[in-house]
Parts: structure tokens; C-alpha cells; sequence
């Protein structure tokens, strides 16, 4: 009984040993990914090795514009995300379901189901929020009152200050919008385009009947936002014209 109970303590004690051999082989692989280890003679070509076949695969960017996760921007608004996937975008605006009648909000909720269950596999959809700072100076022009030749310029003056004011302390000077982005899969651009052109018909009867304000996005469009979520200071206007390209 004796030698049975010593066999499994060394049997378990060999076990642990394997164990913490195993341990300290990966503590030292792991070792060797860090910035300041020193790789091998072996490892050092096997990395030159692996880097020049990712260049001549044209796995690794050499331009900025290879570094954009699409090939093609279209004037309709269609993006060629590769040589098979295909989206359009529709920005689409708020519906006041807070104040609406206990009636009209399962109505909405309803019809907010069956457009979900709209999309099937074969479509991909992303809902996107964004929050971006407003040009307050262009937001504050589009809110002014000109003067005219009468005698109602200070109500005028004082509508406009009011308004001024209540811009100024809402939403922290950010704009909120929303986008509904959805893609299939095609043989070519030729294929997907009827298709997309159906998706985005049934997409936008669907906001209608939700009571939701929404229209597509054309090619500029959609160009203007990815400037505008890499510029979020908005310090920088996108510079762009379909004659350039």
C-alpha cells in the first residue's frame, strides 16, 4: 500500500515538473515578443523572411491610400468595399416616441420590429451614432434674423439672442447624428447595384412608416462623414471634387 501511495506522489510530482518546464518554454517565447528582447540569429531571419513575403503578397501599406479599408467611392453613393462586398448609407433623423400615445408607441415598436426582421443573412447591416463637434459659427448664422424696413428689428434682435443662448448651452456645441449602413455580397458592382437599389426603397418605407425622416447618402456624402470622424476637431474642411479623381 505503502509503494502504491509513494508511485502516484512521484507520478504527480513528474507531472508538475513537465508542467513547469511547459511554463517556462512560453514565459521565454513570450519573452522574445517583447520590445527589449534580442532575438536570435534564427528568429531575426525568420522575421525578414516572414516581412518580405507580407511585401510581395501587398499585405503590408506602402501608400495612405492603401491603408483605406475600401477600393472605391461611387457618385450614387454605392462603396466598393472589395471586389465582392458592396454598402450604401442612409442617415436617418429622430422620432418623438417619449410624447406619442401608449397606442402610437406600440404601433411604432411594431413597426420598428418588422424592420429588423427585414433583414435577412444575406444583408449586413451597422447602425452608427455619431457625436461630432458643430461649427457653432455656421450653426449661429442659420439661426439669425436679417433687419428689414420696419419697426420690429429689436423683437427681432431679441428672438435671435434667445435663440443664440439656448444653442449655446445644448448638446455641449456636438451635433448627433444616425446612419444605417448595410452591404451584400456580389458576383461584380453590375450585380449589386439593383439589388442595393431595392434594400435602400424598402429601408426608407420602412423609416416612413415609422414616421422617421431619412434619406440616402450619395458618394460626396459619405466622404464628408469619414472626414469628419478623423478630423473630430473639425478643424479641417474636406477638399474634394469627382473631377480630381
Amino acid at each position: 500500500m505503502k509503494n502504491q501511495q509513494q508511485a502516484k506522489q512521484a507520478k504527480r510530482l513528474e507531472a508538475g515538473k513537465r508542467q513547469l518546464a511547459a511554463e517556462k518554454a512560453e514565459a521565454r517565447s513570450a519573452i522574445r515578443l517583447t520590445p527589449d528582447a534580442k532575438l536570435s540569429g534564427t528568429d531575426k531571419r525568420r522575421l525578414v523572411a516572414s516581412i518580405t513575403k507580407a511585401k510581395k503578397d501587398g499585405r503590408i501599406p506602402r501608400t495612405a491610400q492603401q491603408t483605406i479599408p475600401y477600393q472605391e467611392m461611387r457618385r450614387d453613393g454605392i462603396c466598393v468595399v472589395s471586389s465582392h462586398y458592396f454598402t450604401k448609407q442612409i442617415q436617418f433623423y429622430d422620432i418623438n416616441y417619449q410624447l406619442a400615445q401608449n397606442e402610437d408607441k406600440n404601433q411604432i415598436f411594431e413597426n420598428y420590429c418588422d424592420f429588423l426582421n427585414y433583414f435577412d443573412s444575406s444583408i449586413r447591416v451597422q447602425l452608427s451614432f455619431l457625436n461630432q463637434r458643430a461649427d457653432m459659427e455656421e450653426r449661429t448664422r442659420s439661426i439669425h434674423i436679417m433687419d428689414q424696413a420696419d419697426a420690429f428689428n429689436s423683437i427681432r434682435e431679441e428672438y435671435s439672442d434667445m435663440l443664440k443662448n439656448q444653442l449655446a448651452k445644448g448638446n455641449n456645441g456636438l451635433t448627433k447624428t444616425k446612419y444605417i449602413t448595410f452591404g451584400i455580397e456580389a458576383d461584380s458592382l453590375k450585380a449589386a447595384k439593383p439589388r442595393l437599389e431595392r434594400i435602400e426603397a424598402d429601408i426608407l418605407a420602412n423609416f416612413k412608416a415609422l414616421g422617421v425622416k431619412a434619406h440616402s447618402l450619395d458618394g460626396y456624402e459619405r466622404l464628408m462623414i469619414l472626414h469628419q470622424m478623423f478630423h473630430p476637431a473639425g478643424g479641417q474642411k474636406l477638399r474634394f471634387s469627382w473631377d480630381a479623381t
